[in-house]
């Protein structure tokens, strides 16, 4: 298990900066370079979405990257986490980088190495937090501006404070809803003092909107509720794939229809 990582200090610097030519120098100045941990192999879910999985900084938490490619051969970055290169490499043969969908706040820490190794790259991220993320990088728009078509698209959960999104995306008559934030998780009980601490605050031992998330991310329990149930209702649906913990493929919409009546 990889336990050391680059960091560099972070400086803030106005966002003009970047407005004035150097957007290089402007995210060099405001994040850490590009810094891969230890991650597993790109999985093929579908045609079109593939994930890999990895890990946090100084820590047991598993987080996920997927990439979601539209019709036109367009590639949508789900949460930003440097690989090694040669699987880089292998994204890049699947379609053309074009967006990096930002869920939250909290999901910053790689976003300026993302930009910086692909300098056309849009960054997108809801209203709630575009604030936040506009301290590493220009942000490029928000949810409505992500590419759509008949197999991607892109929709904020109703009732989130920091307009965390999910994404559906659909091939051969099979959906998966990408739970990509911190809304719902699906970690196991982890070791070490941070799983018990976890553990203590209910954010492990299975699918769930976890207690930090009902204090933190949620606006409205009941729409937030209303919405993961409507989803539960996605024709075709064969798996959810959190951020943070497995991917649930058996009884995908049963297991969302309980997550949500625990709200």
């Amino acid at each position: 298990m990889a336990t050391s990582f680059a960091r560099r200090a972070w400086t803030p610097v106005p966002l003009s900066n970047s407005l004035h030519g150097d957007l290089r120098k402007f995210i060099a100045a405001t994040e850490r370079p590009w810094t891969v941990l230890r991650h597993g192999p790109i999985e093929k879910l579908e045609a079109n979405l593939w994930a890999v999985e990895g890990v946090l900084p100084r820590g047991h938490v598993p987080r996920r990257m997927c990439i979601a490619r539209t019709t036109d051969g367009r590639l949508l970055f789900l949460n930003a986490m440097p690989l090694r290169e040669e699987a880089m490499r292998k994204i890049e043969t699947f379609g053309d980088p074009a967006c990096l969908l930002v869920p939250n706040s909290l999901h910053r820490l790689d976003i300026a190495a993302f930009k910086r190794r692909y300098p056309e790259l849009r960054i997108l991220t809801g209203a709630g937090s575009r604030h936040r993320v506009e301290q590493r990088v220009p942000v490029d728009g928000g949810w409505e501006d992500a590419p759509r078509d008949r197999n991607v698209s892109v929709v904020p959960i109703e009732g989130t404070k920091l307009d965390e999104p999910v994404l559906l995306a659909s091939s051969g008559g099979r959906s998966s809803l990408c739970f990509f934030g911190d809304t719902v998780m699906n970690l196991p009980h982890l070791p070490g003092l941070d799983g018990l601490l976890l553990r203590l605050l209910g954010s492990t031992g299975g699918p769930r909107v976890t207690m930090l998330a009902r204090w933190f991310a949620l606006r409205d329990r009941r729409r937030v509720r209303n919405h993961l149930l409507r989803l539960a209702e996605t024709p075709g649906l064969v798996r959810l794939i959190p951020c943070h913990g497995g991917v649930i493929s058996k009884d995908p919409a049963g297991v969302l229809r309980r997550v949500a009546n625990r709200l």
